[in-house]
């Protein structure tokens, strides 16, 4: 092995025990895992040129990882890596020291990837990874370098995290681009940026809706894919990592990373929490023909889990192409030291894992009690932060809704398959109805779990808006140039007799009346509820149901509200304001000795014929608690009306004890409030939820 540069400077030997590049104020330890290179070299580069101008062996190997200290090189130093090695696909190795790679630990990176068959690991031109031509092109000149950073470089000024209990949390899933960049009052200079999202009429209005705690798409680095940017095109979720310490820089204002720390404690000051959407499930690598940006070149075998006896090829269970090899201690450290650095030195309330499983996933599969759950469960500092899985993959049983350890919630995909059924009227719904409704106990109720355990939603991010939803049958992705073959087909969605937009006066309220109807069921359901941003004034997508690549007007939410927008706001607010104050809503504990009754539209208690007739779907729930008695604002006992039906009904109310009357607290009509006595009747109207106490 040869250096291309001699170096100008002497290199210490340095530590081994932090990886990543650490500036103490006097110089900068380097460290980098790899189990089977034989030699690192460090890469330094001009930071106004962006040329290469040094290479330095790392000069120590200790318990693999390789490792120098550079006295005089401080923060704001370009650096990256070239790795030697064996270049043997069939072994599961792929080394090239002729591609710059990222370090896993960089905490910025600098620049974007600019593609080329340079950063490929080999010459190729058939469809397999198979005969294969060494590349011996550099990508130094087409890749982003690393940034050596000042960790006392920004004062937090006493910041203190909300703490919000797990049963009064109500998630807001956004994106930090989507979400300011038509907003008219934010400057344009910051407009999609961190520094936008932190912006006070932001945080003011956010705090307005009563939500709790602001869920943040993927805000790790990340490429945009090269067929995207063919397409004309760019990666706007922003599912797949090349850095998990790194932010975007892609949206930078003018305080780059401070400003995401002043968002952060904006949000904090405001008693709102921030959730970042993870993706530790596989990196932008792609498959075995992928390109060699980060952990492909810098060891590939122990980084991603390959097919067993044929190392050539990867394991895909997250249908990106690879899997992140959780199962090995390095790999897994890694995760777990990145999800620290964003809870301690970030200041980030929680975590949702996208394709969690994934994370549970040893060599003999899914394991919750596997090493990624044991690392993070006995983790002091990681069990004070929220933990929310996706809790599926493509991979051999990876559906494992319910399936994940104590401690964790997860987004719970039966609550928003069964309740968009339900509305529809789908014969033979209400019995699922009525146990996603009340927490999904038959999921959740087991090994201590909570009901706050379930993440409810009707929609998120990958699917229809909820104006969507009730107004197209069918997906309209043609912008994204897949011929609309991309995206779910089975949106158990309806238009009620117009596809999009439609000046029908009756469409239109039938439409805003089904909105509040899966408004209302979800803020008054058990379980952590999790609003889309924007659903509560009708955000649109025009159908589109698979934004992944709309950087574009698709996505970005339009905030020219109309009054039926409007008045959808002041709704949202009303039925959060309801959950917050009424524990009998919120529900924490499974134990509480709360009295939970179904009756149908009779007045009577559900019975087995009942729940067995198909077509009987307008039902009533019934809660109480006699603890809560004498509380003054609390209410003891509340009556829940559910009418999908398409038409109107009367419903007989159950008796109430003493012969108190039960008064309409809410009327997704937006009827008058009135007074029914127990064993009287109110008349439902078609599609319509009515709260009483």
């Amino acid at each position: 092995m040869t250096d291309m540069f001699s170096p100008s400077r002497q290199i210490l030997p340095g530590d081994y025990t932090r990886l990543g590049a650490h500036w103490d104020g006097e110089g900068t330890n380097f460290a980098l895992f790899s189990a089977y290179a034989t030699g690192v070299e460090l890469c330094l580069f001009d930071p106004s040129s962006g040329a290469e101008i040094e290479r330095i062996r790392l000069p120590e190997y200790t318990n693999e990882i390789w490792h120098g200290y550079l006295p005089g090189v401080g923060p704001g130093t370009l650096y990256g890596y070239r790795v030697h090695g064996p270049f043997e696909p069939e072994q599961g190795h792929r080394f090239n020291p002729n591609k710059l790679l990222l370090d896993p630990y960089a905490r910025e990176l600098v620049g974007d990837v600019k593609w080329s068959s340079a950063h490929f690991g080999y010459l190729n031109d058939a469809e397999e990874d198979k005969d294969l031509t060494f590349n011996e092109e550099d990508s130094a000149p087409l890749m982003p370098k690393c940034m050596v950073v000042d960790p006392r470089g920004y004062d937090w000024g006493g910041d203190t995290k909300p703490n919000i209990a797990w049963a009064d949390t109500i998630f807001y899933e956004t994106h930090v681009k989507g979400y300011t960049q038509l907003h008219p009052a934010i400057p344009k200079e910051l407009r999609g940026t961190f520094e936008g999202l932190g912006q006070r009429e932001i945080v003011d209005y956010i705090k307005s809706t009563g939500v709790t705690s602001v869920e943040l798409l993927p805000i790790h680095y990340f490429p945009d894919d090269g067929f995207l940017l063919d397409k004309g095109l760019r990666n706007y979720w922003g599912y797949n990592t090349l850095g998990f310490f790194a932010p975007a820089s892609r949206y930078y204002g003018p305080n780059g990373i401070n400003g995401l720390r002043d968002t952060i404690r904006a949000f904090h000051d405001a008693g709102l929490e921030v959730i970042l959407d993870v993706v530790y499930n596989h990196t932008a690598e792609g498959n075995e023909l992928g390109p060699h940006l980060s952990w492909k070149g810098i060891d590939n075998f122990s980084y991603y889990r390959t097919m067993p006896g044929e190392a050539r090829y990867y394991i895909n269970d997250t249908g990106t192409g690879n899997t992140v090899n959780t199962s090995h201690p390095r790999v897994l450290q890694m995760v777990t030291d990145s999800l620290r650095y964003w809870s301690e030195e970030m200041h980030v309330d929680g975590f949702r894992f996208d394709l969690g499983t994934i994370l549970g996933r040893e060599p003999q599969g899914f394991d919750q009690r596997g090493g990624f759950f044991d690392a993070v469960g006995q983790d002091p500092a990681l069990a004070k932060v929220k933990l929310v899985g996706e809790p599926w993959d493509i991979g051999p049983g990876g559906y494992q809704v319910g399936g994940f350890p104590p401690g964790w919630a997860e987004w719970n995909d039966k609550y928003r398959d069964t309740v968009r059924d339900y509305w529809k009227d789908t014969d033979g719904t209400s019995t699922d109805f009525a146990a996603r409704v009340t927490g999904s106990g038959d999921v959740y109720d087991l090994r201590g779990r909570r009901p706050w355990a379930s993440v409810n939603f009707i929609t998120a991010h990958d699917g229809f808006t909820l104006h969507d939803v009730v107004s197209y049958n069918e997906k309209h992705n043609e912008a994204n140039g897949e011929d609309n073959n991309d995206g779910h087909n089975d949106n158990r969605s309806f238009n009620y007799g117009a596809e999009g937009e439609t000046g029908d006066e009756a469409i239109v309220a039938t439409r805003e009346r089904q909105k509040r109807n899966f408004l209302a069921t979800l803020f008054l359901s058990h379980g952590t509820p999790m609003l889309l941003a924007g659903d509560e004034f009708s955000r649109t997508q025009g159908g589109n149901n698979n934004g992944y690549a709309q950087d574009s007007e698709i996505s970005w939410i339009n905030w020219d509200l109309n009054d039926n927008a409007k008045a959808l706001t002041d709704f949202t607010r009303k039925v959060i304001a309801l959950r917050k104050a009424q524990p009998l809503i919120h529900r924490d504990n499974w134990r509480d000795m709360m009295g939970v009754t179904w009756f149908n539209p009779g007045g009577t208690e559900q019975q087995g014929e009942h729940w067995d007739d198909a077509g009987a779907t307008t039902i009533g729930l019934r809660l109480s608690r006699d603890d809560l008695k004498g509380q003054d604002g609390i209410w003891s006992e509340v009556l829940i009306l559910f009418n999908p039906h398409d038409g109107d009904l009367d419903f007989t109310l159950p008796d109430r004890e003493g012969g108190q009357s039960w008064t309409v607290e809410l009327d997704t009509t937006e009827g008058d409030t009135q007074t029914v006595a127990g064993g009287e009747a109110i008349t439902m109207t078609a599609r319509s939820l009515i709260l009483l106490r």
